[in-house]
């Protein structure tokens, strides 16, 4: 055999070993790569990367969520809910009435004892007492009966040592805050002339900077601890903060807000549904935030007269808050005034009434405005608002 019968065998020798090499070649590549050693896994955030660990099966991870699922964030990015609290007893908080008044150093108090304890009262000791009352905010026609009853009884019966001079001045300082005023809230629900069942709907009103937007929500948390169940309106659609800030008030004790998704919308319009809400919820109480309005602002009071007249057509007012800043005096007397004509004030909510020798206060808005203080603010605090009452306070001005 020559060398040219050999040439078709030297040829077919590299194309059948070409064919064998690819046919290894795809039999390797169709075979898996082989899992690496149990006892081996890869380090996490080994050098030069970060190795990630393969993602199991479901059958290895049976509570892995199904595709599609959206993946919850890791704990740390979740925000906790806040948890629910549970506003303090109302009980406790009269208690406590007379205790903050005493640390707060009221002057009052003090100066008038100071006065009366002298051996002989002269003139110049009458004014003192009289000075002393005004400067309380007492007001003049109430420090004119208080000096002239003091007077009365120095002469009759005299005052022999300090405990008499306290007695004497409790008594007559008592008989000025009027303990037989009616300092209820009507917060009971009522009834409709269909027989539907109508929550109490108490409007809150007062001007910018006394405390208002927090006195809804420490209000609410009053009602929240008596037993009822509460709807807040947030009608102050003006101050971009304050729906923000009731709901959260909201929020802590589990009560519903109802508010606007817009600032600077109608505020009769969302007093209108919370109260609407209040009805279909069955809530006991409504209360519904107003933006401040200022006394000298016509078209803001007429506002607040549009509030009232839309509300009134679903349920009637039970009450008509006024809260005012126990430190601004007699200016608190001049915004008192206004308010109750235009807006028919049933009570006052008197804030910041600690730290302050305004105490007095309490009897001149009484006076002016012939309806009673009902709840006083004495502190920062969620449940330092507290239903007031004569007597606690007056201690509690004697104490200092």
């Amino acid at each position: 055999m020559d060398l040219t019968d050999l040439l078709p065998y030297l040829i077919g020798v590299p194309v059948l070993a070409a064919g064998a090499a690819a046919a290894v070649g795809l039999r390797r590549r169709r075979t898996p790569p082989a899992a690496p050693p149990a006892a081996e896994p890869p380090a996490s955030g080994a050098a030069g990367g970060t190795a990630v660990a393969e993602r199991p099966t479901r059958d290895d991870a049976p509570d892995a969520p199904a595709a599609g699922t959206d993946l919850l964030p890791a704990p740390e990015d979740v925000a906790a809910a806040p948890p629910r609290e549970t506003p303090a007893p109302t009980a406790g908080r009269l208690r406590g009435l007379r205790e903050r008044l005493a640390r707060s150093g009221s002057p009052l108090g003090t100066r008038l004892l100071g006065v009366l304890t002298r051996d002989h009262l002269t003139e110049d000791d009458w004014d003192e007492l009289e000075e002393t009352l005004l400067l309380a905010d007492v007001g003049a026609g109430p420090t004119d009966e208080l000096i002239a009853a003091l007077r009365t009884r120095v002469r009759v019966d005299g005052l022999r040592d300090g405990d008499q001079a306290r007695t004497v001045l409790r008594e007559q300082l008592l008989a000025l805050v009027d303990p037989t005023l009616d300092r209820t809230l009507r917060t009971a629900p009522t009834t409709g002339e269909d027989g539907q069942p109508l929550p109490a709907v108490v409007l809150v009103v007062g001007v910018n900077g006394t405390g208002k937007t927090t006195t809804v929500g420490k209000l609410a948390r009053v009602l929240v601890a008596d037993g009822s169940t509460v709807v807040l309106g947030a009608a102050d659609t003006f101050r971009a903060a304050a729906a923000d800030q009731l709901e959260t008030w909201g929020s802590r004790v589990g009560v519903r807000t109802v508010r606007s998704d817009r600032d600077g919308a109608d505020p009769a319009a969302v007093a209108f549904d919370a109260v609407r809400a209040g009805v279909t919820d069955g809530a006991d109480v409504v209360l519904v935030d107003t933006a401040g309005r200022l006394q000298n602002k016509a078209g803001l009071m007429d506002e607040l007269g549009k509030i009232t007249r839309v509300i009134t057509r679903t349920a009637p007012l039970s009450e008509v808050l006024l809260v005012l800043d126990a430190t601004t005096g007699q200016n608190g007397l001049n915004q008192a005034r206004v308010f109750s004509e235009v807006a028919g004030v049933t009570g006052i909510v008197l804030t910041k009434l600690d730290g302050t020798a305004k105490g007095g206060i309490v009897v001149a808005v009484q006076r002016e405005l012939g309806v009673p203080v009902k709840l006083v603010g004495l502190g920062e605090g969620p449940d330092d608002l507290a239903p007031f009452d004569p007597e606690a306070f007056v201690d509690g001005l004697l104490q200092a």
